[in-house]
């Protein structure tokens, strides 16, 4: 018999954006496609290759979660994927109730891929005990659309095995199976000196408790040290010097237009993970306490050290081996948080040893919840790779301390348009606001002249209502 062609798997994955989309710098920064921390992309854009195969599509349905979208996923895809990092904060009560009460409406599979709770590094979680509902409610949801849930490490798994739940696999993180089984981490010098390339990085609340210390000590021994920012704010301080973010008071970080490493061009932000990973393989050593930041380095074969503050990148540390200290630990001793110190003493031998079994742990998991790989039914990623090396991506963000009239106008054009976008859109709420308006005057007559239809009134003034409710609050943001 004839075989009849088969519909390619569609897969629905939680991220920014597709790696395959090359956004200008401007409109990446006012779209915010890194979801605030462009760590984010690092392993989502890992998940999409490796769920790419001959026989699955994968797209990108980016951060928000929108339970009213519910149907039109159940109807175009076959699964929904949702690569997750330290979702079980209270800082993320809201979106994780949201994302929620879209999985409850979904009825397609749904796999989560490496969540993680956030604690400090005692993995005490008594901070977590007020959004324990919020997390029952998500992982009830999960389970009940997939075989197992995936985590990061071993306190998340604990964590809720305490709460009841025994569908838990810890996989790690999908960001360090990039490359499938290969990870090739290894010393390229003998030792560190002070003419040897480093990357630096941390938080804004790393930097807070003492960071800023050891990077000003680290700047002063070793001249060719680079931070590398992450977040959405650290980015628009280096392009536009804004620092109209609540993380623009800490000045203490060299992504702030104040800062001497911020003159001295030493600072960069990535808004795509491959220009990203190619330019730390240029560096000697990485650390800091970025979890993201750390792993991009060693996707590029470039020694990394993290300096764990909080549950889930020590974590994270431990189930893939990389070399760590205590943040805390680092702060009260700076002398032994010195790169070449740091360097001496790092190990890479369970990180590359041990990555071909967890990768076969990561890639049983997926298996397990009926999701193919690229390494295993595709071609190991290779049409991934020929695809983005044919993409010119947007190279780091800089400092902005060019005062020619070129840099001036590249960055007053974008400007320039996107106040003309404003404009029009301005004009559009305008005219949808006085046909609502307009259609409530005319409710409000008919209901007038014949009060026996009351109910009829009321049933049309909250059609009319939640309209110009809308258009209103979209007026005031646009013109605010």
């Amino acid at each position: 018999m004839p075989q009849t062609d088969r519909r390619a798997k569609r897969i629905l994955l939680r991220s920014g954006k597709s790696p395959y989309d090359v956004v200008p710098l401007e409109e990446a920064l006012h779209r915010d496609v890194i979801a605030t921390n462009a760590g984010n992309l690092i392993f989502s854009d890992a998940a999409h290759k490796i769920l790419e195969t001959p026989d699955t599509e994968v797209v990108s349905n980016g951060i928000k979660a929108d339970a009213a979208a519910a149907a039109r996923i159940n109807k175009e895809y076959d699964a929904f994927v949702v690569p997750l990092a330290n979702a079980f904060r209270p800082s993320f009560e809201d979106g994780l109730i949201r994302l929620t009460r879209l999985i409850s409406r979904l009825k397609i599979p749904v796999v989560v891929l490496g969540v993680g709770a956030q604690t400090g590094v005692s993995y005490d979680p008594a901070r977590l005990k007020r959004i324990e509902p919020a997390v029952r409610d998500f992982c009830a949801a999960v389970l009940d659309r997939s075989a197992s849930i995936g985590v990061r490490g071993e306190f998340t798994e604990q964590y809720l095995r305490d709460m009841g739940f025994k569908d838990v696999e810890v996989i790690g993180c999908p960001s360090l199976f990039l490359n499938g089984r290969q990870l090739d981490v290894h010393k390229r010098a003998p030792e560190l000196t002070p003419g040897s390339r480093i990357a630096i990085n941390g938080s804004h609340s790393a930097v807070q408790d003492g960071l800023d210390e050891l990077i000003a000590r680290t700047h002063r021994r070793y001249p060719d040290l680079c931070f590398v920012g992450q977040n959405l704010s650290d980015a628009r301080q280096l392009h536009w010097r804004d620092v109209s973010d609540p993380n623009g008071k800490v000045t203490a970080m060299p992504t702030h237009p104040d800062h001497p490493m911020y003159g001295e061009d030493k600072v960069r932000v990535y808004i795509d993970p491959v220009t990203w990973i190619d330019d730390l393989r240029g560096f000697d050593f990485s650390f800091g306490s970025r979890i993201h930041g750390n792993i991009a380095a060693l996707l590029a074969g470039t020694p990394a050290t993290v300096l764990c503050g909080d549950s889930r990148t020590l974590e994270l540390c431990r189930y893939f081996d990389i070399p760590h200290r205590q943040l805390d630990q680092a702060l009260k001793d700076p002398e032994s948080a010195d790169p070449a110190r740091l360097y001496e003493q790092a190990d890479f031998t369970g990180l590359v040893g041990g990555h071909a079994e967890r990768f076969e742990r990561f890639t049983a998991f997926l298996d397990k919840n009926g999701l193919e790989n690229t390494f295993t039914h595709g071609d190991g990623g290779a049409a991934f790779e020929e695809r983005m090396r044919g993409l010119a991506f947007p190279p780091g963000v800089r400092p902005w301390l060019d005062t020619d009239a070129a840099s001036l106008i590249a960055r007053m054009g974008w400007l320039h348009r996107r106040v003309g976008e404003l404009t029009l859109d301005n004009a559009q709420l305008k005219r949808e606001l006085a046909r609502a308006r307009a259609g409530a005057k005319a409710t409000a007559k008919v209901a007038a002249a014949a009060p026996s239809t009351a109910s009829v009134y009321r049933r049309a003034r909250r059609a009319v209502g939640r309209p110009l409710r809308r258009a209103l609050q979209a007026n005031r943001q646009q013109t605010t």
